[in-house]
C-alpha cells in the first residue's frame, strides 16, 4: 500500500507541479482517486521554460490525458530577492558531484505554497500536496513545516487547505518503482537544472548530465534496477 492510498479520498486536489520524477508520479498517483490540478509557479528560474515545456507534454500523455486537468500557470517572482549573480537566475548550477545542500533555494517551498494555497482558496479545493523525499535536508521540507503552512494558510484564508508531503519517508528509486506501477512516462520528465534545448522531435529539451540533478536522477534509476530511458545531451553528459 503507498502512502497515497492510506490517506487518500476522492477529492480535488491540487498538486505543485515541476515536470520533475517525483511530482510527476505524484499527480499520477492522485489521479487514481480523485480530480487533480498540477501547479507550476514559476518564480524566475533560468529552467522554467524548459520545465514548461516538458510538463505541457507530459500532461498530454499517458497516465494523464483525460484524467488531470490542464497545467495552472502561476506567478511569484523571486528575482526581487534573488540577486542576478545567484546560480538559479544565472543557469549556472552547482557541479555534478556537490551535495544537496548547494541547490537550496531561500524560501522555496514557503513561496510556492502560499501561492498554490491562495490558489486553493480561490478555487475552493481543500488540498495541495508537493513531492520532497525522505533524506531531504532543507528547513522548508520537514513535517512541522508544513503543518504549520497549514494552519497558516487556513487562517490567513478564510478556508482550509491541507498542506500534505506523502513520499516524505520514500527515497527518489522508491519513487521510480511506484512511478513504473502507474505507467509513467519517464523520458518526459525533467531533473534538470541547465537543460539544453532542442529543435523539433523527441522531447523538448535534453538533460545536461553534468548538474548534481542529473547525477541525482541517474544514480536512481540504477538503484531502482529501472532503465533509465533520459535524453543527455552528448556534449556534457558525464560518463
Amino acid at each position: 500500500m503507498t502512502p497515497v492510498s492510506e490517506a487518500s479520498e476522492s477529492r480535488e486536489t491540487a498538486v505543485l507541479f515541476s515536470a520533475g520524477l517525483d511530482s510527476a508520479v505524484l499527480v499520477a498517483d492522485f489521479a487514481r482517486h480523485g480530480r487533480v490540478y498540477p501547479l507550476y509557479v514559476s518564480v524566475g528560474l533560468a529552467w522554467e521554460r524548459a520545465e514548461v515545456a516538458m510538463a505541457e507534454r507530459l500532461l498530454a500523455a499517458s497516465p494523464y490525458a483525460g484524467r488531470v486537468g490542464a497545467l495552472q500557470r502561476l506567478q511569484f517572482t523571486m528575482r526581487d530577492v534573488y540577486p542576478p549573480t545567484h546560480w538559479a537566475i544565472r543557469g549556472t548550477p552547482p557541479a555534478y558531484d556537490t551535495p544537496d545542500e548547494d541547490v537550496y533555494l531561500t524560501g522555496r517551498n514557503l513561496v510556492l505554497l502560499a501561492k498554490a494555497g491562495t490558489w486553493c482558496a480561490h478555487q475552493h479545493v481543500s488540498r495541495v500536496v508537493l513531492g520532497p523525499l525522505a533524506g531531504n535536508p532543507f528547513p522548508d521540507a520537514r513535517p512541522e513545516f508544513f503543518t504549520a503552512m497549514a494552519d497558516a494558510l487556513s487562517l490567513g484564508l478564510g478556508w482550509t487547505v491541507e498542506v500534505a508531503a506523502p513520499y516524505r519517508g520514500m527515497h527518489k528509486e522508491q519513487v521510480i518503482q511506484r512511478g513504473v506501477e502507474l505507467g509513467v512516462p519517464f523520458g518526459l520528465t525533467l531533473s534538470c537544472m541547465n537543460p539544453v534545448e532542442r529543435g523539433t522531435g523527441g522531447a523538448p529539451c535534453l538533460h545536461c548530465g553534468a548538474c548534481s540533478k542529473c547525477r541525482e536522477r541517474r544514480d536512481a534509476f540504477e538503484a531502482a534496477g529501472v532503465v533509465d530511458p533520459t535524453p543527455y545531451d552528448a556534449t556534457s553528459s558525464r560518463s
